[in-house]
């Protein structure tokens, strides 16, 4: 079983968990890095890579990813500022969406190269782990095809509706960005973009679909148990970011 350091980063500003991140990955690329030689790669050296798994809550927040259109943000900087609503661009894949308050983000830091060398596996693991959790619920999700993220009634096109978003990033097999689970979100922010590009379905929270605030800290609990399921790992709680 893979070790996978777990922080609950609590509230952080979107740049501030960006940058760390960020910081994370360097560190593993730079392990990776010592596989090369004089530019030739070593066949016994096994890179000292370490997991993450960062678990985050952010300030209103739009972010539009690398593939995405910046005119499915709906307001203009003005009418940001007024929300008191900030925007980034970034780097990872899928298009604008919102993080805010009532949401649990989920960045996970891992190197592909010990668990699968296959993205496309990769999010559907993911995936799995927020349906299996939401199920503990009553809450049944699933997938849509051709659609990243978790769907209500994906096979029913008047009642589709998206409870988590995912967009990630890859080098060298090692991840970052990850996913967002509404939980109990205050789902009028959505108004203001087209969500993941998507104009003709809609998006939804736990607390919506059950018609009561639901305990965060019980879904954090959740979601590491699944976690570690889906990715046959042990979850090692590091809070103090030792």
């Amino acid at each position: 079983m893979e070790p996978i350091f777990f922080q609950d980063l609590g509230i952080v500003a979107y740049n501030v968990a960006w940058d760390y991140q960020e910081s994370l990955l360097k560190a593993n690329l730079e392990q990776k890095s010592k596989k090369f030689v004089n530019g030739i790669e070593s066949a016994d050296f096994v890179p000292d890579t370490i997991h993450h798994l960062l678990f985050c809550e952010h300030p209103h927040v739009y972010t539009l990813g690398k593939s995405g259109h910046i005119e499915n943000l709906l307001v203009n900087n003005e009418r940001l500022k007024e929300m008191n609503v900030t925007f980034y661009k970034t780097n990872r894949g899928g298009d604008i969406t919102y993080h805010g308050p009532g949401q649990i983000v989920g960045y996970p830091i891992l190197d592909l190269e010990r668990f699968t060398t296959d993205l496309g596996k990769y999010m559907r693991n993911l995936e799995e782990v927020i349906i299996r959790t939401i199920a503990e619920y009553g809450i049944i999700a699933d997938r849509l095809p051709g659609s990243t993220g978790v769907w209500l009634d994906p096979d029913n096109p008047a009642r589709a509706r998206k409870i988590c978003a995912m967009g990630v990033r890859s080098s060298r097999w090692v991840t970052m960005h990850g996913f967002a689970l509404n939980v109990n979100t205050d789902l009028s922010y959505f108004n203001y973009i087209v969500p993941c590009g998507i104009t003709d379905k809609a998006v939804t929270s736990m607390e919506k679909e059950l018609g009561r605030i639901v305990d965060e800290q019980e879904v954090k609990d959740k979601l590491l148990v699944h976690f570690a399921q889906v990715f046959d790992a042990e979850i090692i709680t590091n809070n103090n970011g030792n």
